[in-house]
């Protein structure tokens, strides 16, 4: 008898899981798709006489002034990013290094760039030759002061 109830026992426990799957499988909710980070194809690289162009083109100053200025800037954030420390610089964005790898030639850092979806999108300054050089004032603020 004890082998009977066994059996018994067991096929009421298979028949009870076999309830429970089919009840789980229906209830599952459908497979849901998940924006991967897709690979970033990166265009062409900047280099330091690009960027004093750049900023030069931006800001509507002397190159004599900009280059000093953009040099030191790199140095400062070399420097930086030498001593691991994380720079939170907006626009550009805040940047953290993950990793570091010492190499022969030097070190190579694997860093992760956190940048705001709504950059501020500047213009370039008014070429000082289209600016008018007459001195204008306004009658009304003049006989106030």
């Amino acid at each position: 008898m004890a082998t009977r109830t066994t059996k018994t026992s067991t096929k009421s426990t298979s028949t009870t899981k076999a309830k429970t799957t089919k009840a789980a499988t229906s209830k599952t909710a459908a497979p849901v798709v998940v924006d991967a980070p897709q690979p970033v194809v990166s265009g062409p690289m900047m280099r330091k006489k690009e960027l004093v162009d750049a900023v030069v083109t931006k800001s509507g100053m002397k190159k004599k002034d900009v280059k000093p200025v953009v040099e030191a800037m790199l140095s400062v954030l070399g420097s930086a990013l030498q001593d691991g420390r994380e720079l939170n610089l907006q626009p550009l964005g805040k940047v953290k290094i993950n990793r570091e790898k010492k190499l022969p030639s030097g070190k190579m850092m694997i860093a992760k760039i956190r940048q705001s979806e709504d950059l501020p999108v500047l213009e370039a300054a008014p070429d000082p030759k289209d600016l008018d050089t007459g001195v204008t004032t306004d009658t009304k603020d003049a006989a106030a002061e």
